[in-house]
């Protein structure tokens, strides 16, 4: 199975996460082959030059090739090259697991935190875009743990092997 790993990368904080998330995923199986974007110095070696073109062009052919696409939600925003390549995996129709692990998103059943959704400027929670969210969503599931992430590929896995067999 080609899985897709859309995730910020240009903090370190960032590449050292990726590596970490997508070593998981690999120990899943042998099966299991992910592009990490990170992983491609042809286009993101940062000392190098690629311009947009070769970026666009080289990490949407790995999208289309993937039949699993998954995209690290995390940020002030989600980054905008992953919502560009959740946008192309919805579009082909590509299945998708969101993994969004912001803490702030934790106490929903909390009343003050509920309440001061009432005043300006005291939103407990985060905000995610709900566009891509929904995009996400329509072809696939977000989870909030790498765990749940880990759990959600193995049924993928599962479903490719009977269809194989």
């Amino acid at each position: 199975m080609n899985i897709y790993f859309a995730a910020p990368m240009f903090a370190k904080s960032d590449l050292q996460y990726n590596t970490m998330v997508v070593e998981k995923i690999r120990e899943l199986s042998e099966d299991v082959s992910v592009y990490l974007p990170q992983e491609n110095g042809d286009i993101n070696n940062k000392s190098a030059y690629a311009d947009s073109k070769m970026i666009a062009q080289a990490d949407t052919e790995k999208v289309l090739e993937s039949q699993l696409l998954i995209a690290l939600l995390d940020g002030l925003v989600i980054d905008p090259g992953v919502a560009s390549e959740v946008g192309v995996a919805y579009a082909k129709g590509i299945p998708m697991i969101g993994l969004y692990t912001d803490t702030r998103q934790q106490g929903s059943d909390n009343s003050k935190k509920l309440a001061a959704l009432a005043e300006v400027a005291e939103n407990q929670f985060h905000y995610v875009n709900l566009y891509t969210a929904g995009l996400i969503k329509l072809n696939g599931t977000i989870v909030s743990t790498e765990d749940a992430l880990l759990e959600k590929v193995k049924q993928w896995l599962d479903k490719e092997s009977i269809t194989k067999d």
